[in-house]
């Protein structure tokens, strides 16, 4: 049985890491060495209205083009992404779609990519 994993779980592994750090206790917003790592996703739910975190979905850092479309196109249950992120080495985790042993990889494949730019090159 697979046990789903959390925002609590994230925090665990994420903080596990080396040079990790929340942003602010409870914000479930990580940081590596001060470069964006993952948060909740900040869903639009009114045009006139602020966003809203989703503790259920967390925005992560991927390594390159070819990781995001890796993540997105092999696995369009567990992620994807919104025109907001176009460009950006990001995807969007849904965290009720797996378990703790995947987000533990998750969490050490995003905290690998984090020193990376997170503004995608792609070749000519």
């Amino acid at each position: 049985m697979v046990v789903i994993a959390g925002k609590d779980d994230l925090r665990f592994h994420a903080l596990r890491m080396d040079g990790v750090v929340e942003k602010g206790e409870g914000s479930y917003d990580f940081s590596r060495d001060g470069r964006f790592m993952l948060a909740p996703y900040p869903e639009k739910v009114h045009p006139r209205k602020p966003r809203v975190k989703r503790y259920d979905m967390f925005v992560m850092r991927v390594a390159d083009a070819d990781d995001k479309e890796v993540h997105l196109e092999g696995e369009p249950d567990i992620f994807f992404t919104t025109e907001h992120y176009n460009g950006y080495a990001t995807v969007i985790v849904h965290l009720d779609e797996i378990g703790d042993e995947l987000l533990a990889e998750l969490v050490h494949e995003v905290w690998v990519a984090t020193p990376l730019s997170t503004k995608l090159t792609y070749p000519v």
